[in-house]
């Protein structure tokens, strides 16, 4: 048996020290292995086949249906972290043409690994004239002739905006022939009474970060008469699976497929008319009333 060498305490501490860095260095390295292989993981998982441009394609939209009185742009999609997939928003309340009303901001839309939407913005908070407008829609306030005597206080110039309630509903072709008729502009219809609640409301720009995920074609001629075509496309994406999250925007996948087979329009927003023109809508038979949600001035408007 040959001799056992002598104790070296420096020898020693230097082996431990090394045997410790080794061990420190091969645990932090096979972590941040997980941690890559975790991330990467869940974005391949989260992002897989067309889920991003359909989270884009139906929470979008169906943030624009939740919020009928903001004009929203969706940024490019997506973000996304081990636990969730995200998009932002910018949204600017809707005016009459030549005002800019104040307000806006980025809002987030975020739904979990599972795909469940997390706490959405704006929404019930989002108190405008405008909502509120679209709120009382079949409702008794506002009546014909306490409009008319609004309207007849208020200066012919006044670019207006407004909701125009029919007293029956149009189809979609009685509606196209309307709008022309007046020279008005459907920019949002009312595909639903619901006294006292947010109405399903559809835009002629909400279908325009979904197209190329359905058969919606494009947007010609479908800018004033309420795009029902597109309304219907946007529908026939959705599956049974998305009432859930579409329950987090306040509509429902029941509402929604009965409004958009449906197809009759209760009413619509006017945001490009002035005042003169809505004392003429007021005297359609057809129009119920006309809830004002804001005026001014334009300075831009050619004057007779």
């Amino acid at each position: 048996m040959p001799d056992l060498p002598t104790f070296d305490p420096k020898r020693t501490r230097r082996a431990v020290r090394r045997g410790l860095f080794r061990t420190v260095a091969v645990v932090l390295a096979v972590l941040a292995l997980l941690a890559v292989a975790a991330t990467e993981g869940s974005f391949l998982l989260q992002t897989r086949g067309d889920r991003e441009r359909r989270m884009q394609a139906v929470l979008g939209t169906a943030f624009k249906i939740y919020n009928p009185a903001y004009t929203a742009t969706i940024d490019s999609c997506c973000r996304t972290t081990p636990v969730s997939m995200s998009f932002q928003v910018v949204a600017q309340p809707v005016g009459p043409v030549g005002a800019w009303p104040a307000g806006s901001g980025s809002y987030t839309i975020s739904q979990d690994f599972f795909g469940r939407v997390r706490r959405l913005p704006l929404g019930r908070t989002a108190n405008t004239r405008l909502s509120q407008s679209l709120y009382n829609v079949g409702t008794t306030l506002a009546a014909k002739d306490e409009v008319r005597a609004v309207l007849a206080r208020l200066p012919a110039d006044l670019s207006a905006l407004a909701v125009v309630e029919f007293e029956r509903p149009l189809g979609e072709a009685d509606l196209k022939a309307f709008v022309e008729r007046h020279r008005s502009c459907a920019e949002q219809v009312v595909y639903e009474r619901r006294p006292g609640s947010l109405p399903i409301t559809w835009g002629s720009d909400y279908w325009a970060d979904a197209l190329d995920l359905g058969k919606g074609g494009d947007m010609t001629g479908e800018t004033c008469d309420g795009g029902l075509s597109h309304f219907r496309g946007w529908v026939g994406l959705l599956r049974d699976h998305d009432d859930a999250n579409l329950r987090s925007f306040d509509l429902s996948l029941d509402r929604l497929r009965k409004a958009a087979e449906a197809g009759l329009a209760y009413g619509y927003v006017d945001q490009a008319g002035p005042v003169r023109e809505l004392r003429e809508l007021l005297k359609d038979p057809r129009v119920r009333t006309i809830r004002l949600a804001g005026v001014t001035f334009d300075l831009d408007r050619p004057r007779p």
